[in-house]
């Protein structure tokens, strides 16, 4: 079994002191390739250093996150467009709306995440996207940049059907993380996951955060890590009534062709 996860923030501070022994315990777990999430000036640039660090292995975003939207400045503007343009980025983001928490104001992330989509535009590449109790501004402007954008994944999803129906009328990939595995909230997803085209659904982690609550035992430490991966397709197989195998070579397949990726 070979798994891509498609969304992990390798660069946060959690992995500082043990990344070699957790890359290891992704690969023993099948997990070949990974991209690691842009969301700042500074994780964006990281991120792109670790991928060309790890060639073949790890890939890269470049973005701002709608929290740090405030902080888009021309420089930053410059320097996503920079970053990507290098071999190592295959997407732009993550960017996108977030009204849950409005670290930024409003109208700051509309801005912003336009910018980011024309970024996409004008270098060619997918984006990776947020959105968060957001849709209805969030689908609006996405509809409008769609048609020039060679590709578009709303990463993390965890809304509705009726959000759901809109990004795959918009011809977007879905990614889908260990909230599947949360009985509180994210039960819904059990039965939605069914209605993603294999070659629309990818799996992702989202790393250090978003720790499956049906691992056991759950680790003491509480951060999710990419070898998690197989246990999240693991459960998506059963919601999707098809065998983990099957759905970790569709997931590979389609992440391999949205980013662009070669055989591991």
């Amino acid at each position: 079994m070979q798994l891509i996860d498609i969304g992990a923030n390798l660069t946060h501070e959690s992995f500082h002191h043990d990344f070699d022994d957790v890359m290891r315990r992704a690969k023993e777990r099948g997990v070949v390739q990974l991209m690691v999430t842009g969301a700042s000036r500074e994780g964006s640039t990281h991120a792109v250093a670790l991928a060309e660090a790890h060639p073949g292995v790890l890939y890269a975003t470049a973005g701002v996150h709608p929290h740090h939207a405030i902080d888009y400045d021309d420089a930053t503007d410059a320097l996503l467009r920079e970053l990507a343009t290098h071999e190592a980025v295959r997407a732009v983001g993550e960017t996108g709306l977030d009204y849950n928490r409005n670290y930024s104001p409003r109208d700051v992330q509309l801005a912003v995440f336009e910018r980011q989509l024309q970024i996409a535009v004008d270098v060619a590449k997918p984006v990776f996207l947020h959105q968060r109790d957001a849709h209805h501004d969030f689908i609006a402007v996405l509809r409008r940049y769609r048609d020039r954008l060679p590709g578009a994944v709303v990463h993390c999803f965890t809304d509705s059907g009726a959000a759901l129906r809109d990004y795959l009328a918009l011809d977007c990939h879905v990614g889908i993380t260990g909230w599947i595995c949360d009985e509180r909230r994210g039960t819904h997803l059990r039965e939605l996951v069914k209605d993603i085209p294999a070659n629309r659904l990818m799996i992702e982690t989202d790393a250090p955060y978003l720790l499956p609550r049906t691992v056991r035992p759950q680790p003491a430490h509480r951060r999710n890590e990419p070898m998690f991966l197989r246990h999240i397709c693991e459960e998506i197989a059963r919601d999707r009534g098809e065998p983990a195998e099957l759905t970790a070579a569709n997931s590979t397949a389609t992440a391999r062709a949205f980013f662009g990726l070669p055989d591991a």
